[in-house]
C-alpha cells in the first residue's frame, strides 16, 4: 500500500524537486540584488518559467504525450470568463477601498506620466486613463500572457491535473494553493516583493489570497480541459493590478495594508470567490487515477 501511495506521487515530487532546483538559481539572483527589476527584470522572468520548465522535463523523464499538458484552445467561453474573472473582482475590490478612502482614485504623479507618455498634453486625465486602460486592456495581455505562461504550465498544466485524479477538486486547490504561494514566499521575505506592509502580514495576505485563487484556477482548468485558461487567469490578474488598479490609487496613509496582492481586500474577495466555486465543484468532471490524464472540455 505503501508503494502504491508513493508511486502515485512520484510524478508530483520529481515535478517538485525539479521546480525548486531550478528557482533556487534566480532565487539567489534576485535575494542577492534585492530587487525583481535587477537584470532588466529576467531574472524574474527565468524564475516565473521555471514551473514551466520543470513540468516539460518531468514529462520526459516520465515518457508522457506532452499533450497532456493541456495545450488544446477548448471552448471559448471558459477563456473569455478566465479574461473577465479576475477583471471583475479587481474592480469591486479596488472599488471598496476607493469607497472607504483606504486609497483614493486617482494617483495624479501616475496620470501625469501617462499624460507625458502619450504625447498629447491637451488630453484630460479622464480620457487618458480610459486610453490607457484600454491600451493595456488588450496589449498588455501579451506581455502579461509571456510571463504567466512558464509558471502555468507546471502549475496548473502538470500539478493540478496530477494532483486532482488522486484528491479530487477541494484538495488539489488547497495542495496546489499552498505550494504555489510558498514557492514565491523567498522573494516575498527576501527581496523586494512585497508593497510596503510588514513581512508577516504581507506573507499571511499573499498566502490567503493565493490558495483561494487556485480555487478559480482549478476550476476553470478542469472545467475546460485548456491550460489556456489559467494562462489567461493569472495574465489577467497581473496586469490589472500590477499595471492599473494598483498604480491608479492614491496613498492616504495605510493605504499598502488594503491595495495589492499584500493588502488586506483581494484576499477577502478570493474567499468569497473560492466558496462560489467551491458550491460548483460538482459542474466538474470526476477524474479516477485510472482514466486518461486528459480531461475532455465540457459543456
Amino acid at each position: 500500500m505503501e508503494t502504491r501511495t508513493a508511486n502515485k506521487y512520484k510524478p508530483v515530487a520529481i515535478f517538485l524537486l525539479i521546480t525548486f532546483a531550478l528557482s533556487a538559481v534566480f532565487y539567489f539572483l534576485i535575494i542577492y540584488s534585492g530587487s525583481l527589476s535587477s537584470g532588466w527584470g529576467y531574472y524574474t522572468i527565468g524564475l516565473m518559467w521555471c514551473p514551466g520548465i520543470s513540468a516539460l522535463i518531468t514529462m520526459k523523464i516520465l515518457k508522457r504525450d506532452m499533450r497532456e499538458l493541456g495545450w488544446k484552445w477548448g471552448k471559448t467561453k471558459y477563456q473569455l470568463w478566465s479574461y473577465l474573472v479576475p477583471l471583475l473582482y479587481t474592480l469591486v475590490a479596488y472599488l471598496v477601498i476607493w469607497g472607504f478612502k483606504w486609497g483614493e482614485f486617482y494617483n495624479r504623479d501616475f496620470v501625469e506620466r501617462l499624460i507625458q507618455t502619450v504625447g498629447i498634453e491637451e488630453i484630460g486625465s479622464g480620457a487618458v486613463i480610459v486610453f490607457y486602460f484600454i491600451l493595456a486592456g488588450i496589449f498588455g495581455m501579451v506581455r502579461s500572457v509571456a510571463s504567466a505562461l512558464g509558471e502555468e504550465i507546471g502549475w496548473r498544466g502538470f500539478l493540478v491535473p496530477e494532483l486532482y485524479k488522486n484528491l479530487g477538486y477541494t484538495k488539489t486547490s488547497l495542495i496546489s494553493g499552498a505550494v504555489w504561494g510558498i514557492w514565491h514566499l523567498p522573494i516575498l521575505l527576501f527581496a523586494d516583493y512585497n508593497s510596503g506592509t510588514p513581512m508577516w502580514y504581507a506573507m499571511l495576505c499573499f498566502l490567503v489570497m493565493v490558495i483561494s485563487m487556485s480555487f478559480i484556477y482549478t476550476w476553470f482548468r478542469m472545467k475546460s480541459g485548456s491550460l489556456w485558461t489559467a494562462v489567461l487567469l493569472h495574465a489577467s490578474h497581473n496586469l490589472f493590478i500590477q499595471n492599473i488598479f494598483t498604480p491608479l490609487t492614491q496613498d492616504t496613509g495605510n493605504t499598502a495594508y488594503f491595495v495589492d496582492e499584500f493588502g488586506a481586500v483581494l484576499p477577502i474577495a478570493g474567499i468569497v470567490l473560492a466558496v462560489y466555486f467551491w458550491t460548483r465543484r460538482d459542474k466538474l468532471p470526476k477524474q479516477q487515477p485510472e482514466m486518461s490524464r486528459q480531461l475532455p472540455a465540457n459543456n
